[in-house]
């Protein structure tokens, strides 16, 4: 089996257990590498991620059960791990303690007789100059270079209220489907149809579950969420992928804001 997930979202300051929400995800890793031949995280592992120019060791200790969790299952399988929009910060450390092979850019790689196109997804077909724009200066080496100079304590404070601004957006007003024309990937998938044909085309980021065939036979998967859908793909060898979600209870909680959400 091949399985894919993303936007986990690892030490959201909206969640009210963040221990439980990453034992959860720690626990569907190790179910996973029982019988996978590879695991695909695409992107938004974490709710924010930088790796400073200081130490790191103490800085992600309290990351430590799911780094461990990553390595054990690298040892089993391949475990390919895109950057997203939260943890594009990846300058080879977590690469080096657990394993993975990092992806930074969008892979076409063909898996069980399928040509999958895989990727994060955001930028993809966007049409959001605001966006475009804090990608591109997020990406730019220059203040990646500043920002990893910062104090962590310092840059962390930023990077995770920025995040939790987000996230706190999404649970009050959850994301709704727009519509194929309005849809960025699968406007994306449509244009790329044009020049590569591909028969599964698989993203994170939108934090939908959504499946959806083109004209041209290829088929779009978005996988969802692991904090509010808990839902991944799963790939198997006769090429036949589906959208599984995992089984465990949900509970409804409130976190330190008052904001409604979903957890085991």
């Amino acid at each position: 089996m091949i399985y894919f997930i993303s936007d986990i979202h690892l030490g959201s300051l909206v969640m009210a257990d963040p221990e439980l929400h990453q034992q959860r995800f720690i626990s569907l890793l190790r179910k996973m590498e029982q019988d996978a031949t590879a695991i695909y995280l695409l992107g938004d592992v974490f709710d924010f991620w930088m790796e400073y120019y200081w130490p790191n060791e103490r800085h992600f200790a309290r990351f430590a059960p799911v780094i461990e969790a990553l390595r054990e299952a690298a040892s089993r399988c391949e475990v390919h791990y895109f950057i997203g929009n939260h943890d594009l910060w990846m300058f080879g450390w977590l690469e080096k303690q657990t394993g993975v092979k990092m992806h930074y850019a969008p892979l076409t790689v063909d898996l069980y007789g399928k040509r999958c196109f895989l990727a994060h997804g955001d930028g993809l077909g966007s049409r959001d100059r605001l966006f475009l724009f804090l990608r591109a200066y997020f990406h730019h080496p220059v203040p990646q270079f500043f920002y990893r100079l910062l104090p962590p304590a310092l840059g962390d404070r930023f990077g995770y209220a920025w995040a939790a601004s987000s996230r706190r957006k999404e649970l009050a007003h959850p994301l709704e489907y727009l519509g194929e024309k309005n849809e960025d990937l699968i406007r994306f998938a449509r244009a790329h149809e044009e020049s590569e044909h591909c028969d599964l085309y698989i993203f994170g980021h939108r934090h939908l579950e959504l499946s959806f065939m083109l004209p041209s036979r290829a088929n779009i998967h978005i996988l969802g969420d692991f904090f509010r859908q808990y839902t991944y793909g799963v790939l198997s060898p006769d090429g036949v992928f589906s959208l599984e979600q995992d089984g465990l209870q949900e509970v409804e909680t409130e976190d330190r804001n008052g904001v409604s959400v979903a957890f085991m």
